[in-house]
């Protein structure tokens, strides 16, 4: 059976937000989320319009691999440097307000849970989930690079 683990992360959140954009009802991006920022490190908010979706499911996936897993975690792993002018950059969690949303939203589809006091672990439905959308990921790679199919746990 095909993980997350086995095929590239990048391609993974890629195809896992455009699943959850399409399949999945309980992530939609809030009123407010095409104006507001992502934490105090970054001077605008994001460009790409389905940030979102593409947040969500990277989120979704340190869940799967590093959880259980908290906000504060959470927070310093999308954080950033600061640029303070002329004094020195520092770092900087990110906001935590949209990470919030984004790890109920995940909660009210059944994908996560939580799990006091450790933060948030993967349900069997999300794991499910996810693993099919890894699985059809990867014979997709398979496809186009024949030497990746001794990576496949089939």
């Amino acid at each position: 059976m095909t993980t997350p683990h086995d095929v590239p992360s990048s391609n993974f959140i890629d195809r896992l937000a455009k699943y959850l954009k399409e399949n999945v009802d309980a992530v939609q991006p809030l009123q407010w989320a095409n104006y507001a920022k992502t934490g105090s490190h970054v001077e605008k908010q994001p460009q790409n319009p389905n940030w979102w979706y593409i947040r969500t499911a990277s989120i979704l996936r340190k869940v799967y691999v590093h959880g259980p897993i908290g906000l504060e975690a959470l927070r310093s792993d999308y954080g950033g440097r600061k640029n303070n002018g002329v004094k020195m950059n520092h770092a900087a969690k990110a906001g935590g307000s949209s990470i919030r949303k984004i790890l109920q939203q995940l909660e009210t589809a059944g994908f996560i849970q939580t799990k006091k006091p450790q933060g948030r672990i993967m349900t069997p439905k999300g794991r499910k989930m996810m693993q099919e959308v890894a699985g059809d990921l990867a014979k997709e790679l398979v496809k186009s690079v024949p030497e990746l199919k001794k990576y496949q746990g089939e």
